[in-house]
């Protein structure tokens, strides 16, 4: 995607430095800053503290630490370590885990003096492969938009509402849940999107909302609590949300609050559909919300937001009395019942058991 008029991923390697590169998403909308990853310190505090986010950003973001620490140190145990270290900065979002999984089980049958080239060349193939995927994605996802639209009078937009940042900025290129919103617009067709806030870190107002703004697409910021409403009244034709984690029967773990969308949506007859590349699914875990872990974030990200001040300055502002802490489970888990479909790169699926072995046989075999 673009910011102005250069071409960004979210993640790439420095063609004159060789190091590793971001954008530092910390300082959206206000300031776009780009930094560079160089220590598994750096790597680790990216993930965990957010300079990077999106479960299939956070996948790419662990496979260029690895192959970072390969370079340093190739040893197995170096290895290990850097896998634990980095495993542990995100419990929620599965691609984390299995990117790390998929540098640790190439690398370990491989000499040492091979490990960092080989780790190198994986992470750039990863970072291409997750472009590709969400880019089918929004090829798939058009369709839909592309039968709403069929319905509507001539000229008049498809509506859709949107939870948290399911964006490029949360992938590698193209996102999730906005894939199939750019394909439409690439096709011609109008669409305005409902961009919900996403309290307490606000994802939809700093980065949707900075996304949408960027590349020209009709939008209105609304706060988390005013889409049923809109529900109620016509004003939404679908919902498309992304994803952290996905089980093999279609639940879905997602940013706070979309349990409560995808209630609104069902109650109001509304097409619930998730996004979602196949790195998202969990063949592992049947029961999202007895099985999934749900990150419990820092109080201060709900006692506090961060915005811009009137001098021009980014800073934190308190918005509860001294002395109130604040609760801050980063995720819910909407069940597969309340999802109308999954769109993934394959095609698009009922939320189900088999729904996703229709699309990915080999891996629902294999689970």
């Amino acid at each position: 995607m673009k910011v102005g008029d250069k071409h960004y991923r979210s993640i790439w390697v420095n063609d004159e430095t060789g190091r590793v590169q971001i954008i530092d998403q910390r300082w959206l909308p206000h300031e776009f800053r780009v930094v560079d990853l160089v220590t598994r310190a750096d790597f680790a505090d990216a993930i965990r503290d957010m300079w990077v986010r999106g479960a299939p950003l956070i996948g790419a973001t662990a496979a260029h630490a690895i192959a970072e620490e390969m370079k340093r140190d190739p040893s197995d145990a170096n290895l290990d370590e850097a896998w634990e270290e980095l495993n542990a900065t995100r419990p929620t979002a599965i691609n984390l885990r299995w990117a790390l999984d998929e540098m640790r089980n190439l690398l370990r049958p491989l000499p040492e003096s091979e490990r960092a080239e080989a780790a190198h060349r994986r992470a750039l193939e990863i970072c291409d492969e997750d472009v590709e995927t969400n880019r089918m994605i929004g090829v798939h996802g058009l369709e839909i938009i592309r039968e709403i639209a069929a319905r509507k009078k001539p000229g008049e937009p498809v509506n859709i509402l949107t939870h948290c940042n399911a964006g490029w900025l949360a992938t590698v290129d193209w996102g999730t849940a906005t894939s199939p919103m750019y394909h439409a617009v690439e096709a011609g067709i109008p669409i305005h999107v409902w961009v919900d806030e996403t309290r307490p870190r606000n994802q939809g107002a700093l980065l949707t909302a900075w996304e949408m703004n960027s590349h020209g697409i009709p939008h209105h910021l609304i706060v988390d609590n005013a889409g049923g409403h809109l529900m109620q009244h016509g004003a939404v034709d679908m919902v498309i949300v992304g994803t952290d984690r996905t089980t093999a029967r279609g639940d879905v773990c997602n940013k706070i609050g979309t349990y409560l969308k995808a209630l609104a949506a069902h109650d109001n007859g509304v097409p619930f559909y998730v996004a979602l590349p196949s790195p998202t699914i969990d063949w592992t875990v049947q029961d999202g919300i007895a099985e999934i872990p749900i990150e419990e974030r820092d109080g201060r990200e709900v006692t506090h937001v961060q915005g811009r001040l009137a001098d021009g300055t980014v800073s934190d502002v308190q918005i509860s009395p001294d002395g109130t802490p604040g609760g801050n489970p980063a995720f819910d888990v909407t069940p597969a019942r309340l999802v109308t479909g999954l769109i993934t790169e394959r095609g698009i699926c009922e939320a189900s058991a088999e729904g996703l072995a229709g699309l990915f046989p080999e891996r629902a075999g294999a689970s």
